[in-house]
C-alpha cells in the first residue's frame, strides 16, 4: 500500500500552539492534535498547509519551515510537520472536522487526553529544540 502525504500545521501565536480536537466527521474523533490534512495531487506542502488551515479553522497563515517528518501509527500517511505564524485572526472551526480548539503551551498540550504518540513525541522532543 502506497503511503499518502499529509501536513501537520504547527500554528504559532506567541509561545502557544493551536491544538484541535478531532470532530465527528473524521477518523478517530476526540483526539487532540495540531491541525493536519492531506496533500492533494499537484499541491505543494506549503499550499496544502495554507488550504487546510483556512478550511478547518478559518485562519490565513504563512508557512515558515518544515521542521520534522514522521508517519501515522497505522503507517498510511507520511506526515510533514510545518511551523506557521498565526498572529492574528479569530479561529472559526469547521464543526464537522474540528470539535474544539485551544491555544496551548507545549506542557499544556502534553496534559491533553487523548493524544497520538507521534504528536506527543513532537511536543516532547522536537518543539523544544526549535
Amino acid at each position: 500500500m502506497e503511503q499518502r502525504h499529509a501536513i501537520v500545521a504547527v500554528l504559532l501565536r506567541g509561545h502557544r500552539v493551536l491544538a484541535i480536537r478531532r470532530g465527528p466527521a473524521v477518523a478517530r474523533p476526540g483526539y487532540w492534535q495540531p491541525l493536519s490534512g492531506k496533500v492533494e495531487p499537484g499541491e505543494t506542502q506549503e499550499q496544502a498547509l495554507v488550504r487546510e488551515v483556512r478550511e478547518e479553522v478559518g485562519l490565513t497563515v504563512e508557512p515558515l519551515a518544515k521542521v520534522w517528518e514522521s508517519e501515522t501509527d497505522d503507517g498510511r500517511f507520511r506526515l510533514h510537520w510545518w511551523t506557521a505564524r498565526a498572529d492574528c485572526g479569530e479561529v472559526v472551526p469547521d464543526p464537522a472536522e474540528v470539535a474544539d480548539t485551544r491555544w496551548v503551551t507545549p506542557r499544556e498540550f502534553l496534559a491533553l487526553n487523548p493524544v497520538f504518540d507521534g504528536d506527543r513525541e513532537f511536543f516532547e522532543r522536537i518543539l523544544p529544540e526549535l
